[in-house]
């Protein structure tokens, strides 16, 4: 299982490599067990070429279709 200092790495470097990308919506971290993984939210379904794990991490990917400022 992957620290909260392993998760915080990987995140930023991922955060990194998804830059511009338009169907991620966002990317966090979460606990799991013993351990944390990196939660990548993505706007669609369908094949993402994301890494299943960074630096040890894994990453999981979660659709959330669309996201809209609460009023």
């Amino acid at each position: 299982m992957a620290s909260i200092e392993q998760a915080r790495a990987a995140k930023e470097q991922l955060r990194t490599t998804l830059q511009g990308r338009t169907d991620v919506r966002g990317i966090g971290i979460a606990r799991t067990g013993a351990g944390y993984e990196i939660r990548v939210n993505v706007s669609r379904d369908g094949r993402h070429d994301l890494p299943a794990m960074i630096d040890g991490v894994d990453v999981h990917v979660r659709v959330v279709g669309a996201v809209h400022a609460g009023v």
